[in-house]
């Protein structure tokens, strides 16, 4: 039978079998076969698995396919305190895990279209922000709290907006964010239902409800692509395309761009170009222009400054040969005279 491996520390692997080994259990009904067990170590101990060596030994957690033929994680859907998920699971090296109402929720690896996708429109956003420094992005790494009437919601957006003017000042020590963003931006990532329903549905209704003003779902193929704003009601509205295609951004006044853009993702040297992006683009490619102008003048003056240097060093070596030849020459006419 097919089995996923996973390596963990000894100090997680404590963490989820010292504390949380009844949850695990719990969680894990379904799966024919569950052990633990350390490498070079015959059997499990928790006497010796407590007082292990950390830098020696590293517990490897051996989860077996359900009879569903589901391959089943140790963390999705994982019970643990907030103060747990704060102190040990948020900045969880190669994994981006959110928390909702007691329960970890991994976020998935996106593939490299949808990846693509976000990428353009972060750099577009980043552009304007760098023409009308009026807000910060964050990325996914950075998480806001949500205290919701269904109880409390941990998300880390793809990537988010948070305007200079709101409530809740962004410091730049800070490692999650206190406030409410103001515009929310993921990125379809996993093609299963739980997974798509994760981001239109149950994070529509966390945002709604915090009172994030717009937020962006992109997908590539399309199908769950939408862009809403938090309209008078409270309630979230489709953007209206201006000519079909322009999406306007309330809470960024002036940026817009293009939903076949985001299909074509069109280089900054034709943005600069193109009139929708112009005002905001042009000012970012003239400074890249003049940042690689500079760099190759410096790069020019670094390689006249070493040809002068090797025609110095070459002069240098043309006078010692010489005056090593004179020295030779002389050196035999007195040879010469000697005789």
């Amino acid at each position: 039978m097919p089995c996923l491996y996973i390596s963990i520390t000894k100090n997680l692997a404590k963490k989820i079998f010292w504390l949380h080994s009844n949850e695990i259990k719990e969680n894990y009904k379904s799966i024919n076969i569950f052990e633990v067990f350390m490498t070079s170590q015959p059997a499990f101990n928790e006497n010796f698995f407590y007082k292990m060596n950390l830098r020696q030994r590293k517990a490897n957690l051996r989860l077996i396919k359900s009879s569903k033929n589901e391959v089943i994680t140790p963390y999705d859907n994982l019970k643990v305190s907030e103060e747990i998920y704060w102190s040990h699971y948020y900045e969880y090296p190669d994994r981006h895990f959110e928390w909702k109402n007691g329960y970890l929720e991994e976020k998935p690896v996106g593939d490299f279209k949808n990846i693509r996708l976000a990428a353009w429109l972060d750099l577009v956003i980043k552009c304007f922000l760098n023409a009308y420094p009026i807000a910060k992005v964050v990325q996914l790494e950075f998480a806001f709290r949500m205290v919701l009437s269904t109880g409390i919601s941990i998300r880390k957006p793809d990537f988010a907006v948070v305007l200079n003017d709101n409530p809740v000042i962004l410091k730049d020590d800070d490692k999650s964010y206190k406030g409410t963003f103001d515009l929310c931006i993921e990125s379809i990532s996993d093609c299963t239902k739980k997974g798509i329903q994760r981001d239109t549905v149950y994070k529509k209704k966390e945002y709604l409800q915090s009172g994030v003003k717009e937020y962006y779902i992109l997908d590539e193929s399309g199908k769950e692509m939408a862009f809403y704003r938090l309209n008078n009601n409270g309630e979230y509205e489709n953007i209206k395309p201006v000519d079909g295609d322009i999406i306007k951004s309330k809470v960024l006044p002036g940026f817009q761009f293009r939903i076949s853009d985001l299909y074509k993702q069109p280089l900054i040297q034709e943005m600069a170009k193109d009139q929708l992006y112009q005002n905001f683009v042009f000012p970012f490619y003239k400074e890249e222009i003049e940042r690689a102008d500079r760099e190759k003048k410096r790069a020019d003056r670094e390689k006249r400054r070493a040809d002068l240097e090797k025609e110095r060093a070459d002069l240098e070596k043309e006078r010692a040969d010489k005056a090593e030849y004179k020295i030779k020459v002389l050196e035999e006419q007195l040879l010469k005279l000697s005789k």
